[in-house]
Parts: C-alpha cells; sequence; structure tokens
C-alpha cells in the first residue's frame, strides 16, 4: 500500500501517528469492513419493527435468520451491524423493501452523535446518498421536519430515491447552496449534520480512486469549503441546537483545526465532544466527527406554519380523501393519525403529504416535498409507490404477503395469483410492505415501478 500513498500524506501521517504507523498502513491494505443498518421505521404485519426481530435474532417466520445468525452489532450505532460480503444483502427483496441500508459502519457514528428527536426540525445539509439522512429519520420516528439537501442534481435523484425506499415520511429533499438555504432558515432548526465534502483520505482502502485523486492544494481547498459550510450552518442553528460537523479524512486542517477556526469566527459555540476513528483501532474506516452545541435555551417548535403553497380545490380534496379512504384503513384520517402529520399540496399531477413543520417550498428547488400519497387522475388515483414502503398491511385496506422468492419474482414484474378482493392491494415480504399491485378476478396485476425492476 506504501507505493500507491501520495508521499506527502506519507510523511504528515507518520508524525501524526508516530509508533502507530505501521499498524495504520497495514490496515489500509487490509480487507474493508461492511455494515448495514436495520430500520426501526419498518414495522411488519404483527406490528413489531425490523429491529426488534433483528436484535432478536429470530422471527416467527425465521427467513430474518439469514440475515441475523451471527451478526456482529456495530458498538457505536443502534440497530448497525457488520456483514459478509458473500451475503450480497443489496440483492435481497428486503432491501428493496427498505428494511435497511447499507452503511459503511463508520459513517454511521455522526448520525448517533446528533441525537436526533422526534418533533424536531433537523437539517442534513450535505446529505447526499442518504445514509446519514436515513440515520436520522430512524431516530425521528415520523415526527418533525426533517430537511435532506443535496447541491449536486445526480446526487440528490439518489438521495431522493433512497428516502423514497426506507419510506420516510416527515422529508424534504433540497438541491440548495447551504448558503441559499441559509439565507432562508435562519435560526430555524434544531439540530444539523454537517457531512462535509472532503479529501477523503479515510476511504484510501475503500476506494483507489481517492487516493489517486488527493493532494495538499485539495486538502487546503476542502478545509476551506468546510469553512463556509460550517457557517451557513451556524447561521441556521437555533439558540440550544447542535451540529455534529463529520469528515471522512485524517487531515487536521479539515478536522481539529477546522473546528478551532470555526470557534474563533462562532464564540457563541463550544466542543461537546470529538472523535476520531481509525481504521487499525476499529472495524471501519477513518472517520472524524465533532459535537458542536450553540449557547441558549432550545425551545422546540412543532406548530404548523399552516402555508399552503399550492393548496388543494375543496373538490380535489375530497376526491383524494374518498380515493385514500378505499385503500388505507379509517383511522389513518383521525386527527393526529398518518395523514395528520401534515398539509396535502399537488405538484403537477402528484399530491404529497407536505411536513407540518415545513414553511412555504416556494421558491426553493425540491426534488421531493415531502411523502407523494400518489397521482390525482381525470376519474382515477394511483397511489405512488412511496406510500406503499411508507406504511404497513395494518394500515392498508387489502393486502398480500409473499415469501423471500415470490417477491423476488414481484420485483422483475411478475404477477401474482391472488383471491384478495378487487382494488389496489399493498403487497408485502414477511409482512413488510414492498410495493401495489391491483386485484382482480383472482390475479393481482404487478405495480412495481418498472424503473426499479431487477
Amino acid at each position: 500500500m506504501s507505493d500507491f500513498l501520495p508521499i506527502e500524506f506519507e510523511n504528515r501521517m507518520r508524525k501524526m501517528l508516530g509508533d502507530e504507523y505501521e499498524a495504520f498502513e497495514t490496515a489500509l491494505s487490509g480487507e474493508r469492513y461492511r455494515g448495514l443498518r436495520v430500520s426501526p421505521l419498518k414495522v411488519n404485519a404483527d406490528g413489531r419493527s425490523a429491529a426488534e426481530i433483528f436484535k432478536e435474532k429470530s422471527s416467527p417466520k425465521g427467513e430474518e435468520e439469514i440475515f441475523c445468525k451471527d451478526l456482529e452489532p456495530v458498538t457505536w450505532a443502534e440497530n448497525g451491524y457488520y456483514y459478509d460480503e458473500a451475503l450480497q444483502p443489496g440483492k435481497h427483496p428486503y432491501h428493496e423493501a427498505g428494511v435497511y441500508y447499507i452503511q459503511e459502519p463508520s459513517a454511521m457514528l455522526p448520525g448517533t452523535l446528533l441525537e436526533a428527536k422526534p418533533g424536531e426540525r433537523v437539517l442534513d445539509l450535505c446529505s447526499a446518498p442518504g445514509g446519514k439522512s436515513t440515520q436520522i429519520a430512524s431516530y425521528m420516528m415520523g415526527k418533525g421536519l426533517l430537511v435532506s439537501n443535496e447541491i449536486n442534481g445526480q446526487r440528490a435523484r439518489i438521495l431522493s430515491e433512497n428516502i423514497e425506499r426506507m419510506g420516510i415520511k416527515n422529508a424534504v429533499v433540497t438541491g440548495e447552496s447551504p448558503a441559499s438555504l441559509s439565507d432562508r432558515f435562519e435560526g430555524f432548526f434544531d439540530r444539523i449534520m454537517v457531512d462535509a465534502p472532503c479529501s477523503g483520505e479515510g476511504m484510501f482502502r475503500k476506494n483507489e480512486e481517492a487516493i489517486k485523486e488527493w493532494s495538499p492544494e485539495n486538502v487546503k481547498m476542502c478545509a476551506e469549503r468546510q469553512a463556509e459550510i460550517l457557517d451557513c450552518a451556524a447561521k441556521m442553528l437555533k439558540a440550544g441546537g447542535r451540529i455534529v460537523y463529520s469528515t471522512c479524512t485524517f487531515a487536521p486542517e479539515e478536522d481539529e483545526e477546522s473546528i478551532e477556526n470555526f470557534l474563533k469566527r462562532h464564540e457563541d459555540f463550544k466542543v461537546l465532544d470529538m472523535h476520531r476513528l481509525w481504521p487499525h483501532k476499529i472495524k471501519g474506516e477513518g472517520h472524524f466527527a465533532a459535537v458542536l452545541e450553540k449557547a441558549g435555551e432550545n425551545v422546540i417548535t412543532d406548530g404548523d406554519n399552516n402555508i399552503n403553497d399550492t393548496p388543494l380545490s375543496k373538490s380535489d380534496r375530497k376526491k383524494i380523501e374518498e380515493y385514500l379512504s378505499d385503500i388505507l384503513k379509517p383511522e389513518l384520517f383521525e386527527e393526529g393519525g398518518f395523514l395528520g402529520s401534515g398539509r396535502l399540496e399537488n405538484f403537477g399531477d402528484s399530491v404529497y403529504l407536505v411536513p407540518s413543520a415545513m414553511p412555504t417550498l416556494r421558491g426553493l428547488k425540491v426534488l421531493r416535498p415531502g411523502l407523494c400519497l400518489g397521482s390525482l387522475k381525470k376519474d382515477r388515483f394511483e397511489p405512488a409507490h412511496s406510500l406503499a414502503l411508507a406504511i404497513n398491511s395494518n394500515r392498508a385496506k387489502r393486502s398480500v404477503d409473499l415469501t423471500i422468492k415470490e417477491a423476488g419474482d414481484y420485483i422483475k414484474g411478475l404477477t401474482v395469483n391472488t383471491e384478495t378482493e378487487k382494488g389496489w392491494t399493498l403487497v408485502t415480504v414477511n409482512g413488510y410492505s414492498l410495493a401495489w399491485g391491483k386485484s382482480a378476478g383472482g390475479i393481482l396485476k404487478n405495480h412495481y415501478p418498472k424503473g426499479l425492476r431487477k
């Protein structure tokens, strides 16, 4: 590995680590660790979360056992586990159902440190591809507002897809610069995640491209950009709020020095905690994380801003409620129920449940305004794939449960024989929601999105 490391990087690391350098270099030449994080948002037909079942390492049907058996927990991340590459969890129907998110183990630490709570307003400022956002959402349990932002258009689309796959209903996905967001949301958020773009030194073992792209000039450029992003985050944070700043680099300029310089610019902040994860000391890649707190008392605001950018007409609202009442059970319409956690808004033909705490979306580049419920056509309503992933069979009027093999076939686009009554039917795999189907004449017509079929 030493032959491939940039000489400037090697010299600096030798000074930083001293006698530990050889162990560090050996670790960079070794096998990387793989992890997945099980979602507590995913609940089966028995009302038990996937996280509960994985912790018990058993299930009524026993099919989770292929994952649960001998999985070692990631010590710094609730619901995080290491897995063997041979398991290939990305090819399993549970992955498509959002039962878990595949995430590098060290990258799970910042989300743990943020300590997001239900009902808060939380911003993930540089959030693609979505690992930290989906982890934050798992702590919020569908309550409050999560704004997941990514300025790069292609990466933002991947982020939006992962938010959908994990069944997250209280997230808005934006594609703005940190500066433009800070102009709109001054003093708005309770907690902010800043997983800053960095020189990527901590990923050298995982990604050889990071080695080729490394240079001292890039480290300096990253540090300057990180300072700008942190300043924007500080502006958007409430008094008493928390910022978690994280990088996947070893460079002091981007880590401790970045925090040191930030504190000089913002005397109303203090450091609560700081961590370095070294690949020769833990089972994971290199990572840095610091917890910053803003002076003052944090008062959680969980009110309804009552701002409709595109208000639904009374007739359209009535239509939607009638259509949904044939798909979902009545309790979801009650005050405080699933549909009571936001406001209904039109975006083109689609109807979204926008989180109540989200102010006007007007003027923002928005990829996902909230949870897409479906599309309102002239004489019909088609429920969205995202709605299927955000509920379970206890909330659907009709459902069909598939085995792992049947679910694999369904994801490929095959039909299923069923005795379910006519209408939109929630398709589940071992009780976990997967997609919609439309039942008629003993056949369940496949409505798994064609773009996602494998």
